[in-house]
């Protein structure tokens, strides 16, 4: 157990998380405030999804990129249980909304959304560093919110943040990005500063 306490120190997840809750309270206090819906509008779950996920990417790479390298430990389970996990407290944390006066969801749509912008992150992360990790699933969500696409299959492809929860192409879309990056930076970890 002191094993996973030093680890998560050393990933700086207690401050993530309290960053991740932070940002789903305002985002919930900002919908419960502004709107007579209970349900939140999908470019709010969208954008707060996005927010819980650029709050997690500073535990996707460690302090010491030697360490990160090292063969003393199998990483690989280690990097796919963190990413897992931090999939796992995104859903929950908004999950728990659903028994509130604002609602994030669909679940579905929460579900897809997390996973694949955590992947596309992963994946930034295991290719261009931890620190830049976040822009690319933030210009992607930004350009998506900002023209969404309903038509053709590769305009809902290229849109998959902002397409209704049933869209078979936006399931398909997030699950390539959630699995590829999940095992990219499984495999590689992040890139080395």
């Amino acid at each position: 157990m002191r094993w996973l306490s030093l680890y998560a120190r050393s990933r700086r997840a207690p401050m993530a998380l309290g960053v991740t809750a932070g940002c789903a309270a305002v985002m919930w206090s900002l919908w419960s405030v502004s709107s007579d819906d209970r349900d939140a509008a999908v470019q709010t779950v969208v954008l707060t999804v996005l927010l819980l996920v650029a709050a997690l990417t500073v535990t996707l790479g460690g302090p010491d990129d030697e360490l990160e390298a090292t063969a003393a430990l199998r990483w690989l389970p280690r990097r796919a249980g963190h990413v897992l996990v931090a999939y796992l407290m995104m859903v929950l944390i908004l999950a728990l909304t659903r028994a509130t006066g604002a609602r994030f969801g669909p679940l579905w749509l929460v579900l897809r959304d997390a996973g694949g912008l955590l992947g596309l992150t992963a994946l930034a992360a295991a290719t261009i560093g931890t620190a830049r990790s976040w822009f690319v699933p933030l210009g992607w969500t930004v350009a998506a919110v900002l023209f969404p696409q309903s038509g053709p299959v590769a305009g809902r492809i290229l849109t998959w943040q902002m397409q209704p929860p049933e869209s078979a192409a936006a399931a398909v879309t997030a699950a390539l990005l959630g699995v590829g990056g999940l095992i990219v930076y499984a495999v590689t970890g992040p890139a080395r500063r």
